[in-house]
C-alpha cells in the first residue's frame, strides 16, 4: 500500500506591502575572514535588535562569490526598511561548501558582535537552497547562537540522501538509455566530456516514444515533479506528456549539470564517491513513485515491456561507496533531528524539480525520532520552479517564525491585506505528498549487499 504523508500547512497571505521602497540611513559593514571569505553586514539606523543570518546557496565553481545577506533586493528593502539587520558571507569556496559555510556563517555573527552595533536580542538563521541545508546545519552545529531558523527550498534531506536520490535518477539513465556508452555515473574523471555526453544521451531519447517512458522512468525514481514553469498552470493529473516534457526539462537544464557534471567538484571534496545503490529495488520504488502512474501510460503507448526494464535495472551492476566519502559528506551533513529547543519554519514550493520538496519529510522524520517536531513546520506553496517565492512569501513566512518566538504558539493562518499583484502571494492550503521519497536512505547507512 503507497504510504502517503499528510503535511499540515501553512503559508498564507500576510499583511504586508511590499512596495518599492527607499531604505536611507542604512550603514554597510564589509570585511573578510580568516580564511579569506567575505562578509557583508547591513544595519539600519532603526535597527530592531534583530539579526537575521542570510545563508546564500550553490554557487557553480568558476563564478563569482560576493558575500550575501539577502536573498532579493526588494526582501532586503524592506526587511532594513522594518528595521532588521542582515548580515552573510561568501563562504570560502564554492560548490558544495558546507565544510567552509558553517564556521564562516558563525565567523560573521563574531564580525558583527566586533562592531560593537550592539548585542541582538534576536537571532534568526535563513537561506535558500544550499543555503537552506546550511541553515539547518547552523542550527544543529551551532544552537546556542540562534534563536531559530527559516530554511527555504532546503537540501534538507541531507547529503547522502540527496545525492544517493540523485544516483538512482543517473543509474536509470545509462543502464537503459546508454549501457555501452562511456558516461560516468560517480568517479567522473572529465566533468565536461561526462556532461557533454549526456546531453546527447538525453536528447537522443527524448526524441522517440521508448525513450521518453524510459526518462519518465529516470524521473519518477526520484519523484521529480511534472511542472516546470512557473508562469504556466500546473499540467492535469493525466496530461503524461506534458509532464515527462517537464521532467525532461529538469533532469537536462537543471539536475544533469549537477549529475553529470557537479558531482565531480563533491567527489573531489570527499576523496571519492559518497554514493551507492547497492540494495536499492528500483520495482518498488516506482511502486511508491508519485509518477508510477505516469510512468504505465507511457510504457503501454511506447509498446514495449516495462517489467523488461525493471529486470534489467535489477541485474545490472550496482554501485558501492567509498566510505571515507560517504563519512565526509554525512559530516557535511546529515541531519540528526535535534533543533535545539528552537523553532523552525522550512517552506518549499510543490513543483520543485532541482531540490524536492519531499526533503521536508526526511527532515520531519528524523525529527519526530529526535523528538523534536513540535518545534517544526512546514509551509507550501503550490508553484513550479526551485525557490520562486515572492518576496511577499518570504516575508510571510519570517513573520509567521517571529509569532512563534513571540507567542510561544504556530498561528499559520490566513492574513490579508494590500499585497500588489506583482508581488504574489501564498495559498494557504495541506499540502498531501506522494511517497516517502526514495529507500530509507536519509539515515547514515551504507548499504553493501
Amino acid at each position: 500500500m503507497r504510504k502517503r504523508f499528510l503535511v499540515a500547512f501553512v503559508i498564507a497571505v500576510v499583511a504586508v506591502c511590499i512596495a518599492p521602497i527607499s531604505v536611507s540611513a542604512t550603514t554597510t559593514y564589509t570585511g573578510t575572514l580568516a580564511d579569506h571569505a567575505t562578509y557583508r553586514i547591513d544595519v539600519p539606523s532603526n535597527w530592531n535588535h534583530t539579526l537575521l543570518l542570510y545563508s546564500h546557496g550553490y554557487v557553480t565553481p568558476g563564478s563569482a562569490n560576493p558575500a550575501r545577506d539577502v536573498g532579493d533586493p526588494a526582501t532586503g528593502a524592506f526587511l532594513l526598511n522594518a528595521g532588521y539587520a542582515l548580515a552573510g558571507s561568501s563562504y570560502a569556496s564554492t560548490g558544495w561548501a558546507l565544510e567552509q559555510a558553517i564556521p564562516d556563517q558563525i565567523a560573521t555573527l563574531d564580525a558583527f558582535n566586533a562592531l560593537h552595533i550592539g548585542t541582538p536580542t534576536r537571532t534568526i538563521a535563513w537561506g535558500h537552497s544550499l543555503g537552506g541545508i546550511i541553515t539547518a546545519g547552523l542550527l544543529q552545529t551551532y544552537p546556542d547562537r540562534f534563536d531559530a531558523a527559516l530554511p527555504m527550498c532546503g537540501v534538507l534531506a541531507g547529503g547522502v540522501a540527496v545525492w544517493n536520490e540523485g544516483l538512482d535518477a543517473e543509474f536509470v539513465i545509462k543502464t537503459l538509455l546508454a549501457p555501452t556508452s562511456n558516461l560516468q555515473l560517480v568517479r567522473i574523471t572529465n566533468p565536461g566530456a561526462n556532461f557533454g555526453l549526456s546531453n546527447q544521451i538525453l536528447a537522443a531519447a527524448q526524441g522517440t516514444a521508448q525513450g521518453r517512458a524510459r526518462l519518465a522512468l529516470a524521473a519518477a525514481v526520484g519523484d521529480l515533479p511534472g511542472w516546470f514553469n512557473s508562469s504556466l498552470p500546473e499540467p492535469a493529473a493525466t496530461d503524461y506528456v506534458t509532464q515527462e516534457a517537464n521532467q525532461f526539462r529538469w533532469i537536462s537544464e537543471v539536475d544533469g549539470p549537477f549529475l553529470f557534471y557537479l558531482r565531480a567538484e563533491l567527489e573531489a571534496r570527499a576523496g571519492g564517491n559518497p554514493s551507492w545503490n547497492t540494495g536499492v529495488n528500483y520495482s518498488q520504488q516506482l511502486g511508491r513513485s508519485i509518477d508510477n502512474a505516469e510512468v504505465q501510460a507511457l510504457y503501454q503507448q511506447a509498446g514495449f515491456s516495462l517489467d523488461a526494464d525493471l529486470a534489467a535495472l535489477r541485474d545490472a551492476d550496482r554501485v558501492s561507496a567509498d566510505p571515507a566519502a560517504v563519512h565526509y559528506l554525512t559530516q557535511h551533513i546529515v541531519f540528526n533531528g535535534d533543533l535545539g529547543g528552537k523553532p523552525v519554519l522550512t517552506i518549499h514550493t510543490t513543483g520543485d524539480g532541482l531540490v524536492l520538496n519531499s526533503d521536508e519529510q526526511a527532515y520531519r522524520s528524523v525529527a519526530q525520532d529526535a523528538k523534536d517536531s513540535q518545534l517544526l513546520r512546514e509551509a507550501f506553496v503550490h508553484r513550479a520552479g526551485h525557490c520562486t517565492f515572492t518576496p511577499a512569501e518570504t516575508i510571510a513566512a519570517l513573520q509567521a517564525l517571529e509569532t512563534r518566538l513571540n507567542t510561544g504558539k504556530w498561528e499559520l493562518k490566513r492574513r490579508r491585506s494590500g499585497i500588489g499583484p506583482e508581488r504574489g502571494a501564498a495559498v494557504l492550503h495541506r499540502f498531501r505528498t506522494g511517497a516517502i521519497p526514495a529507500p530509507i536512505r536519509y539515515r547514515n547507512e551504507l548499504v553493501t549487499s
